[in-house]
């Protein structure tokens, strides 16, 4: 039997409460991970401001629940880049053009979701003092 082919012991899944506590100790492990990014601490900040501005405007409830939307999908995006990023480097840590794609999609999605948020501010802005 060459490597490829042996049998290879089962492995066990949890399930229930142990599989939910694993998953909230990996999503904990991603969140500290995304913590020592610097433009996830400054998305962070930028997330209090917008809430202190939309305070501020007195936006609507929907409003609110489009800006936590889409400020947990900012985040979520930039931790995507992060582990983009993280797998580029591991795999390719010389200098190629697939990696520089990959790692330009990565940070073009996140601007695209910086984009989306700030268009939300602007609408409610133009809502508050304009309409």
């Amino acid at each position: 039997m060459d490597q490829y082919t042996k049998a290879r012991p089962a492995i066990r899944k949890l399930t229930g409460l142990q599989h939910f506590r694993a998953a909230a100790g990996y999503s904990a492990g991603g969140a500290r991970r995304a913590w020592q990014e610097s433009a996830f601490r400054q998305e962070l900040g930028a997330g209090l401001c917008l809430t202190v501005t939309y305070l501020l405007l007195g936006a609507d409830l929907a409003i609110w629940i489009a800006a936590i939307v889409l400020f947990l999908l900012l985040l979520a995006i930039e931790a995507l880049n992060t582990a983009i990023e993280e797998i580029v480097d591991r795999i390719s840590p010389e200098l190629s053009t697939t990696g520089r794609h990959a790692k330009d999609l990565g940070s073009f999605a996140v601007l695209c979701a910086i984009s989306a948020n700030g268009a939300l501010l602007l609408y409610a802005t133009v809502l508050r003092f304009f309409l």
